[in-house]
C-alpha cells in the first residue's frame, strides 16, 4: 500500500523501516491523515507474516515536532460547536476526540511485534509520546536531539499517554520535573533517565535500531509484563512520603495556581502509579478532557503556539513582495546592543559589517560577539570552528563606506536625534539605492527620525528587546511613509534571525515600551500609596509576572525612567506626568544615585556575588507604610493587569496595534504578561468586555483615572463583542 506521509520498505531480516517524511513540510507533525496511515501501517506489519519488527523514522533533519497547527484548531472549534448544541454530550465527545491519539499508541504498544523508535533531531510532544510506546527508543548522539514534552508551555499537557509512560520508566521526580516545566532533554540525559535505550552515532541510528529487534527485543511494554515495578517502589514508600506532600506546595510557589495543566500533571502522575495501565490511561485522557475546557489553555495554545507560528511565517507581511535575500548587513553603533545584534544576525548565517566611530570601538563592539561565542562553546551550544565561523561573519569598521553593498542597515546608535540624524545621513550617503533603513530607537518615533532621509518609503524601525541574543521578540515599527517593500525586507531579516515580530504603527513607546511603563507607574502608584515594597513585587509574580516591577525598572535604569519622563514632559508638557511619579524618580536618581542594576543600587541592592540582591531598606521610610493585613493582595495583582490590558487595548484602539494575535504575542514575549492569560488582549477576551469594563470602573473609583475603560471597550461591552471577533485577523483570509 502507498502512503503519503510514509514509506515502508522491509528487509532481508524482516525488519520494516518505516519512514515518516511529510511532503511540502519542513517538519513532520501529526495530522489525522497522519493517524489514519499510521494505523493502516500498524494493521499492515502485524497482518504481514514476513515482518518481524519494525525501525520508525524520520526522513527529516527533525524527528517531529508534535502536533499540527489545524489538529489542534480543529479540536478547539470541534469542541465549540458541539458544545452549542449539548454541553454534556460536547464533553463526551470531546474525550472520545484527545483518547484517539492514546487509543492509537497504545495499540501499536500491543500489537505484538516489537517497534523501536529511532530519534534523530528534535523530538517533542506527540512524537516523544508515539517513541514511548515503541518497545526500544534509540537517538542518535547529534548536537541537534531534543526530546521534550512541553506542552505544559502551551497551556496542556502530555496527553496521549506521556504521564503515564514518563513516570512508569523514571522516578516521579524526574518525570513531574520534566513535564510541569516542559524542559527540553539531551539525549544522553534522557537515557540517564531511562527514557532511552540507546544512545549512538547519528550514521549507526538505523543499525542499531535494526540490531535491538535482531536481538530479540521483546513486544511488550514494561508496565504489561507480570511483576512490573514503578520505579522507586510508586506511591507508597518512604521517598514517596517526602516527595508527594511536598510536590503541589513546590508547584504552587512556582506558578501561584495560575496554570490548570501543571497540576493536572500531579493528578494524572499520583492518581496513575497506583492503578493498572490502561485505567492510568483513562485518568489521564479524563483530565486532558478538563485542561482542554478551560480558558487558560484555550487562550495559550491561540497565542503561545498558533499565532506565534502564524506571525513568525509572515502573517501580518505584505502580498506580492518577493522574499528578501539578505546577503549583507550593516550594523552602526556597535555598543551593546549594536554589537548584540550583529551577534544574532552573524549566528543566522549572514556576513555583517559592524560600523563605529573608530576602529577601536568597532572591535570593541566585536567582542561583545567573542563573549557570547566563547559562553556557547562553553556550554557545548557551539563547536569551536563553529563559533569561529561565526566571528568571522562579524566584519568591525569605521569607514561608511563599507556599507556600499548591504541589503539592509540597521541604526544602533545612542537615543539621541542629533546623532541618529548625523548616522542616517552618513549611512544613505552610501547605501544603495535597494537597501533599507532600519532604526533600532527604543522611545523615538519613527516618523521623525524618518524625516532625516532622503527615501523615507525604505526607512522602518526594528525595535530589539536587551538581551538580544535570549529576547524573541523584535517590533518592526511603521512610520508613516514606509513602503512595503521595506516592511517586507524587516520580517523577512526577523524571520533569518529566528525571532518573532510583531507590526506596530508609530507611538511614542510603540506598543511593548507603553505597557512596560504602565506596569512600572502602577508600582510607583502602589509604593507612593503606602503598599510595601515587598507586596509589589510579590503580588506581581502571584498575577504571573516573571519580575516584578520594581526589579524590571532597576533593569531597564532608573535614570532611563527618569530621562522618558523628562522628555514626557518637555513634548507633551507637565500634565502628561504624574508629578508624584516624577518625584519618586527623580529623588531616587539625584538625592540617592540610585540608577538601578548598572550602579548595583537602585529599588534593590545589588552585593558582590554570590550573594543575592535585596530591598532597598530606604524604601519603607519614603512613604507612610501601611500595614500588610491591610493591604488586598488579590486587589494588587488586578491592579497590574488590568492597568497592562487597558493600555494595550489603547494601541488598539488608537490603531498602533491593528491585529490581536501581535497585542498578546508581544505582551507575553516582550515583557512576560501572565502567560497562562494567553497575553494582554486574551486576558480581557477570557472573561468578558462587560466584566472587565466593570471592573477597570471599580479600579478607577478606588486607584484613579487611568483605570477608566475607553470608548471602544465600553461599545465592545455593549455589544457583547470579543477583541479576536471585532478584529478578527483571520477576516481577509475568510473573505478570500
Amino acid at each position: 500500500m502507498a502512503y503519503t506521509n510514509f514509506t515502508v520498505e522491509t528487509d532481508a531480516d524482516g525488519i520494516a523501516l518505516v519512514t515518516w517524511d511529510m511532503p511540502g513540510k519542513s517538519m513532520n507533525v501529526f495530522t489525522a491523515e497522519v493517524m489514519d496511515e499510521l494505523n493502516a501501517i500498524i494493521d499492515a506489519t502485524v497482518a504481514d507474516a514476513a515482518v518481524k519488527g519494525v525501525v520508525f523514522t524520520s526522513g527529516k533533519s527533525s524527528f517531529s515536532g508534535g502536533a499540527d497547527l489545524s489538529m489542534i484548531k480543529s479540536m478547539f472549534s470541534f469542541y465549540q460547536d458541539e458544545k452549542a448544541k449539548d454541553p454534556t454530550a460536547a464533553t463526551q465527545k470531546l474525550f472520545n476526540l484527545v483518547g484517539r491519539m492514546t487509543g492509537l499508541f497504545r495499540k501499536l504498544e500491543t500489537c505484538g511485534k516489537p517497534w523501536v523508535s529511532a530519534i534523530n533531531g528534535t523530538c517533542m510532544g506527540g512524537a516523544f509520546e508515539l517513541s514511548l510506546a515503541c518497545h526500544g527508543r534509540v537517538a542518535s548522539s547529534a548536537k541537534s536531539v531534543k526530546i521534550a514534552l512541553p506542552e505544559v508551555k502551551v497551556g496542556i499537557f502530555p496527553g496521549a499517554g506521556g504521564t503515564q509512560r514518563v513516570s512508569r520508566l523514571t522516578d516521579a521526580q524526574s518525570a513531574l520535573q520534566m513535564m510541569t516545566t516542559g524542559q527540553s532533554l539531551t539525549a544522553a540525559r534522557a537515557k540517564a533517565m531511562n527514557l532511552l535505550h540507546q544512545v549512538v552515532e547519528p550514521d549507526q541510528l538505523i543499525p542499531a535500531a535494526k540490531q535491538m529487534i535482531k536481538d530479540g527485543l521483546k513486544p511488550i511494554a514494561p508496565w504489561d509484563e507480570k511483576g512490573f515495578k514503578v520505579p522507586n517502589g510508586g506511591i507508597w514508600t518512604p521517598a514517596a512520603a517526602q516527595l508527594w506532600p511536598a510536590a503541589p506546595a513546590i508547584l504552587r510557589r512556582e506558578t501561584s495556581g495560575n496554570y490548570p495543566a501543571a497540576l493536572a500533571i500531579l493528578k494524572c502522575v499520583y492518581e496513575g502509579l497506583q492503578v493498572p495501565f490502561d485505567t492510568g490511561l483513562k485518568i489521564e485522557q479524563r483530565y486532558f478532557t478538563q485542561v482542554l475546557q478551560t480558558t487558560e489553555a484555550y487562550s495559550m495554545i491561540r497565542s503561545l503556539f498558533i499565532s506565534m507560528q502564524e506571525l513568525g511565517k509572515g502573517a501580518r507581511r505584505p502580498a506580492g513582495q518577493p522574499k528578501a535575500a539578505l546577503k549583507k548587513v550593516g550594523v552602526v553603533g556597535a555598543g551593546f546592543m549594536g554589537a548584540s545584534i550583529a551577534y544574532v544576525t552573524a549566528a543566522a548565517g549572514i556576513p555583517v559589517t559592524l560600523i563605529d566611530r573608530d576602529i577601536e570601538a568597532a572591535i570593541k563592539g566585536k567582542g561583545v560577539g567573542e563573549g557570547l561565542v566563547k559562553d556557547s562553546i562553553g556550554k557545548g551550544r557551539l563547536t569551536q570552528d563553529e563559533g569561529a565561523a561565526l566571528l568571522s561573519r562579524i566584519t568591525p569598521s569605521a569607514d561608511y563606506s563599507d556599507l556600499k553593498d548591504v541589503d539592509l542597515v540597521i541604526e544602533a546608535v545612542f537615543e539621541d536625534r542629533d546623532v541618529k540624524k548625523a548616522v542616517i545621513e552618513a549611512v544613505e550617503a552610501v547605501l544603495p539605492a535597494s537597501a533599507i533603513f532600519a532604526s533600532n530607537t527604543s522611545t523615538l518615533p519613527i516618523s521623525g527620525l524618518a524625516e532625516n532621509s532622503k527615501r523615507p518609503a525604505d526607512f522602518i524601525g526594528v525595535h530589539f528587546f536587551s538581551p538580544v541574543e535570549k529576547m524573541m521578540l523584535t517590533e518592526v515599527i511603521l512610520g508613516k511613509e514606509t513602503g512595503d517593500r521595506a516592511i517586507a525586507v524587516a520580517l523577512d531579516y526577523v524571520a533569518a534571525i529566528k525571532k518573532t515580530p510583531i507590526v506596530v504603527n508609530d507611538t511614542r513607546g510603540f506598543f511593548v515600551n507603553r505597557c512596560v511603563f504602565r506596569y512600572i507607574h502602577e508600582a510607583y502608584d502602589m509604593l507612593i500609596g503606602g503598599v510595601p515594597a515587598a507586596m509589589i513585587e510579590n503580588a506581581a509574580k502571584m498575577a504571573g509576572m516573571p519580575v516584578g516591577p520594581l526589579a524590571l525598572n532597576d533593569e531597564v535604569a532608573i535614570d532611563l525612567s527618569y530621562k522618558i519622563l523628562k522628555a514626557t514632559v518637555a513634548d507633551l508638557g507637565e500634565k502628561a506626568v504624574d508629578p508624584r511619579h516624577m518625584q519618586l524618580v527623580s529623588g531616587l536618581v539625584e538625592s540617592e544615585g540610585r540608577l538601578g542594576r548598572k550602579n548595583s543600587k537602585g529599588f534593590y541592592d545589588y552585593p558582590p556575588k554570590p550573594a543575592k540582591k535585596s530591598l532597598w531598606p530606604g524604601l519603607k521610610d519614603l512613604y507612610p507604610q501601611k500595614k500588610a493585613d491591610d493591604v488586598d493582595v488579590g486587589v494588587l495583582k488586578q491592579r497590574f493587569l488590568v492597568t497592562i490590558a487597558l493600555e494595550a487595548a489603547r494601541t488598539m484602539e488608537e490603531g498602533i496595534v491593528t491585529d490581536p494575535r501581535e497585542a498578546d504575542v508581544g505582551s507575553i514575549l516582550g515583557f512576560g504578561f501572565a502567560p497562562y492569560t494567553g497575553g494582554a488582549l486574551s486576558y480581557i477576551d477570557g472573561m468578558g468586555a462587560k466584566v472587565f469594563v466593570d471592573l477597570c470602573e471599580k479600579l478607577a473609583a478606588a486607584y484613579g483615572p487611568h483605570f477608566k475603560p475607553t470608548a471602544l471597550l465600553k461599545d465592545m461591552a455593549a455589544k457583547g463583542e470579543t477583541f479576536y471577533g471585532r478584529f478578527d485577523p483571520y477576516r481577509v483570509e475568510k473573505a478570500a
